[in-house]
């Protein structure tokens, strides 16, 4: 029983670290990948705090280098997505009825743990198993994970401290409920923090959670469940397990005991979901909270006014990081024909300097994509665009799965703005441009805003304010993000809530206190310290 009303520590976003050569944290880091390289490693699902193993035991490959075991995992049913609710459920009213400091306090020591002790294997996790160059598992994995944890806490504490006003004689309160039956966490592969804070931002607000990670990730969210672990979260709050997807959805939505879904991955499975749980409506004890961030196409508008080095840095960087496999990569660019040929000269040079390879040498800014699917996948928009003849491939277009799946950094330049990709996700290392004449530029505005279903990011650079003020309100629904003379890529929780709309997702802004307010159902309490005694008010009174 709390005995205090409680501050929480200010919330911060952790440092990112430079990993210079010669850097402490440069040769624990690589001395870390080094051990794990050296080791084979088992991975159970974890349910009700227990190790669950199976006879299905699975290999985990880096994607750039196939040929090397890092580890197995065990292949679940059915059965164990059944029997990991009925841990949730079992540990549901122990968990709701923890005061939230101490939630609190579990989720603030995971963010020591992971941008501490943890912090050297987390990052080697996700460069390994998800093929991440040292600065991006560095911004994800230890820093954005740490943030989710530190700014999710303060928000929690925010959303407890919002209450209304009282008259006098009376006392009104609200409380924030959790919700009551078990949230279904369904995570990518791309940010080992999505992978964490799908799970964790119910769980803070006092829920309980099945967590079915993407396989493509799992070697990296065992490393998750033992901070969680570490940290103190009790049995069954957080289960993970590993599972195909339609079973454990099919699961998950006929369950009567379901109240919500945290999904980020494909807009397509993301309508398989909301379809499910409309068809299934009847049978849940309460409507479930659908809450998803799907796909993104995700833009870079140029007016004419811009600075083409910016520019071609921006999509450099926007377009490329990670392989552009984020939700916001620059995978589209409208650029206007007076800008045009310097900015192609500046960005083909970037793009042909790039070095391409393993993480394990941090002068490769390139890796390889997550898997062959997606080799496949990205591969066939390149022999695409090779034989379309409104379309050129300006530098990349080469691949190699010999290895790795590894994919050349790719721009396309098309005449057809209406053209596959410039319209579909992609996610991969693929960029189309789009060149046109500089004095289309609203034209061209309206061009971007029907292209595409999805409204994820956005980007404009201009150094006219005009055309500035004139993007932001023609652009005003095409995305949840917007930048001004900046990469569409790199929110920062507690700076820029992240989310879109349309084909994007619900938009529920997840580095925000508006994510953590799907988890609770509130509870407005009147309390009325002298209740009337008469049923009779003074305007029955005789004349």
């Amino acid at each position: 029983m709390s005995r205090g009303i409680f501050t929480v520590p200010k919330a911060y976003n952790e440092a990112i670290k430079d990993y210079k050569p010669g850097s402490p944290e440069r040769q624990e880091l690589k001395q870390t990948i080094r051990d794990l390289r050296s080791k084979v490693i088992d991975i159970p699902m974890f349910i009700g705090g227990k190790e669950i193993r199976t006879d299905d035991k699975r290999e985990i490959f880096p994607p750039h280098d196939k040929n090397h075991l890092l580890g197995y995992y065990h292949y679940g049913t059915e059965d164990h997505v059944h029997l990991a609710i009925n841990a949730a459920l079992e540990a549901r009213l122990s968990w709701q009825a923890l005061d939230w400091d101490h939630r609190a306090s579990i989720f603030l020591k995971a963010a020591d743990l992971v941008s501490g002790p943890y912090r050297a294997k987390i990052n080697a996790a996700s460069m390994l198993g998800q093929s991440k160059n040292v600065f991006q598992a560095e911004i994800d994995a230890a820093c954005e994970m740490a943030d989710f944890f530190r700014f999710n806490v303060e928000y929690m504490a925010h959303i407890y401290n919002d209450q209304p006003i009282s008259s006098k004689g009376i006392w009104n309160r609200v409380e924030q409920r959790p919700l009551e039956g078990f949230i279904y966490a369904i995570t990518p592969f791309n940010f080992t923090s999505i992978a964490g804070n799908l799970p964790a931002a119910p769980a803070l607000m006092g829920n309980v959670v099945v967590w079915k990670p993407a396989e493509t990730q799992i070697y990296s969210a065992r490393v998750l469940m033992e901070i969680f672990r570490e940290a103190g979260l009790p049995d069954g709050v957080i289960n993970m397990i590993f599972v195909n997807g339609p079973v454990g959805g099919k699961v998950m939505a006929t369950h009567p005991d379901f109240v919500g879904v945290h999904f980020t991955g494909s807009t397509e499975v993301f309508k398989k979901i909301w379809k499910a749980i409309g068809d299934n409506v009847a049978i849940h004890n309460t409507y479930p909270k659908i809450v998803g961030e799907t796909g993104g196409k995700d833009f870079v508008m140029v007016h004419k006014s811009a600075k083409a080095k910016q520019v071609a840095t921006a999509l450099a960087r926007g377009a490329f990081e990670y392989q552009g496999q984020k939700c916001s990569a620059a995978s589209r660019a409208y650029i206007p024909d007076n800008l045009w040929p310097e900015i192609k000269e500046v960005l083909v040079e970037d793009v042909k300097s790039f070095k391409m390879g393993g993480p394990e040498d941090f002068r490769n800014f390139i890796n390889a994509v997550i898997d062959e699917k997606a080799y496949e996948k990205i591969a066939s928009y390149i022999d695409h665009a090779k034989n379309d003849p409104s379309c050129k491939i300006l530098v990349g277009g080469n691949y190699d799965k010999s290895v790795g799946y590894f994919i050349e950094p790719t721009v396309i330049l098309t005449t057809d703005h209406q053209y596959k990709s410039m319209q579909e996700e992609i996610f991969g290392p693929v960029l189309t441009i789009y060149v046109y004449k500089a004095d289309k530029y609203e034209e061209t505005l309206d061009i971007l805003d029907k292209t595409s279903p999805y409204a994820l990011t956005g980007a404009i650079f201009a150094q006219d304010r005009w055309a500035i003020d004139t993007a932001f309100y023609k652009l005003v629904n095409a995305a949840g993000n917007f930048y001004i003379n900046d990469k569409p890529t790199g929110a920062v929780v507690g700076q820029q809530p992240f989310g879109g709309a349309r084909a994007s997702g619900t938009n529920d802004k997840s580095g925000s206190y508006l994510n953590l307010l799907r988890w609770v159902s509130p509870r407005t309490i009147k309390e009325n310290f002298i209740p009337p005694e008469d049923y009779r008010y003074p305007f029955m009174e005789d004349e």
